[in-house]
């Protein structure tokens, strides 16, 4: 029996084999990918409470520290010291990478027209008025379809102030062109509903005050062509220094590198837990859960970003210094600004411009990114909407240079419809976060089960790209490798399992 037993054992297994070759095959599509176990364990492990315990020392940094976590305050610096240290203590590599910046403290925002205050808000590096401000009429810019984008779209605003509809150009753009035009000031209302609250980006670019209002605030300018005018905005400036804190995996390709990053510092008005701390601390914990040397083909670089307040300084500085062999290392980018604001709206950056609003799609690989956050969210109950790549966070120097991205955004300063409504819960007509850049931005400020089912995404989606971007960009070489060696393995089981079968076949 026991010979016969041993003689037949082959001709079972390799029948076994042949039998389950197309089952197996069907079962091994149905099972979830490497990448998405990874994403899954990832996503377990990243708990809300653990993100919390970083949100409660980043308040408490904050509460000791003047009230703000600015970049180059010691706020910022503990809070950048704070997830340092943990990343060191989980294996990382850690990088403070140092750049100077222009702060920039408001100081006076102040409108007045006809004697009556309408609230503004002064946009980062806008020129100061006198103290007092400026008194001058009112010149009220007819809005087209690039609103104050040229100087001849205002005629001679000589000594004027101008009211202009937002849209179409940057900040910076619309105040030159009235600068150029004569204008000795410039109002910019907004183009949907909400607070204005805008940079003109480069201080040596700024060439008049400049200062942002609401769309019904605009629309209710709009009408009051010549009236009196009082523009008061004052802000200190002085040239500072502060740093990024980069951390990357010691495991995984350095030459097809996933990267995430959230910008770590608060406006100068308040200690900023939603905007960002509510990023930087899942983006913290999706680190530590990961560990400095897990099991991934591809390295995994964090990056918790300064001086985003002031005009993404320090992400532009990061994509600045990197050569084009270096960026190239950069498989893609994900970017966690604002995850768990009070009135969450549920938003994917809209890689592939299927909303058709605003910037176009972006770099190659941004779509199928926008699809992973769009579909892991869905399969967990959440529906999304698509929010414009408008260039208001880190992602937008990584885009410039054509580096794939993506990533997730609950809402600023934008009103929730009463569709949104009824599709997340929350209120209508109010803003997502009442409390954006202002000091009320506290742990109170935090909608846990958005910033919850956000880190989730996050983690899953980081996990997933860690083994494998194929999707995003093609086969990597060293994958290719790997799928050529998986195939020889293959073909020489199947080549053993044939001569087995025949040897099966004589001996019966």
């Amino acid at each position: 029996m026991s010979a016969l037993r041993d003689r037949l054992r082959p001709a079972v297994v390799i029948a076994a084999c042949a039998g389950l070759t197309l089952t197996t095959a069907a079962t091994a599509a149905a099972q979830p990918s490497p990448g998405d176990r990874l994403g899954d364990k990832l996503a377990r492990n990243v708990e809300v409470g653990k993100i919390n315990r970083h949100l409660i020392a980043m308040q408490r940094i904050a509460d000791s520290t003047g009230g703000n976590r600015a970049a180059s305050t010691e706020g910022y610096n503990r809070s950048a010291e704070y997830v340092a240290g943990k990343l060191e203590a989980a294996g990382y590599n850690v990088t403070r990478q140092e750049f100077p910046f222009t702060y920039t403290e408001t100081l006076a925002e102040s409108l007045t027209v006809d004697g009556t205050d309408v609230p503004i808000i002064i946009m980062s590096y806008s020129p100061s008025t006198p103290e007092g401000g400026i008194t001058a009429p009112l010149a009220v810019i007819e809005p087209d379809d690039t609103p104050g984008c040229e100087a001849s779209d205002y005629g001679d605003v000589t000594g004027q102030i101008a009211l202009i509809q937002r849209g179409a150009c940057t900040f910076a753009q619309k105040q030159a062109s009235a600068a150029d035009a004569g204008a000795v000031g410039a109002i910019i209302y907004n183009n949907v509903d909400g607070e204005l609250n805008g940079t003109l980006g480069d201080p040596a670019a700024a060439r008049i005050p400049t200062g942002g209002i609401t769309l019904a605030d605009g629309q209710a300018l709009a009408g009051q062509e010549g009236a009196e005018v009082t523009l008061d905005l004052r802000a200190l400036q002085e040239e500072r220094t502060t740093y990024n804190v980069i951390a990357e995996t010691k495991t995984g390709r350095k030459d097809n590198v996933v990267m995430a990053g959230a910008h770590l510092d608060s406006v100068t008005e308040g200690p900023g837990i939603n905007d960002n701390g509510t990023g930087s601390a899942a983006l913290l914990e999706t680190a530590l859960q990961l560990g400095g040397s897990p099991k991934v083909n591809n390295a995994v670089r964090f990056a918790w970003w300064s001086a985003e307040e002031f005009g993404l300084v320090g992400s532009t500085h990061y994509v600045d210094s990197l050569s084009f062999e270096q960026q190239l290392d950069i498989a893609l980018y994900l970017n966690f600004d604002m995850i768990g604001s009070p009135n969450a709206a549920y938003f994917v950056y809209d890689g592939d411009d299927s909303d058709g609003v605003g910037a176009g799609a972006g770099p190659y690989g941004s779509a199928q990114i926008e699809q992973s956050f769009v579909g892991y969210l869905a399969e967990n109950g959440v529906e999304t909407e698509g929010t414009d790549f408008t260039g208001r966070s880190d992602y937008g120097r990584f885009i410039e240079v054509g580096i794939p991205a993506g990533g997730l955004f609950t809402g600023a300063e934008g009103i929730k419809t009463e569709e949104q409504a009824a599709k997340w819960g929350g209120e209508a007509g109010v803003a997502y976060d009442p409390c954006y850049h202002q000091a009320c931005d506290t742990l109170g400020n935090v909608d846990r089960v958005a910033l919850d089912r956000n880190a989730d995404a996050m983690a899953w989606v980081t996990g997933k790209y860690a083994v494998s971007t194929e999707e995003v960009n093609g086969v990597a070489p060293q994958e290719a490798k790997s799928r050529a060696e998986v195939a020889k393995q293959r073909a020489a089981q199947r080549s053993l399992a044939t001569m087995a079968a025949h040897d099966h076949a004589e001996a019966a």
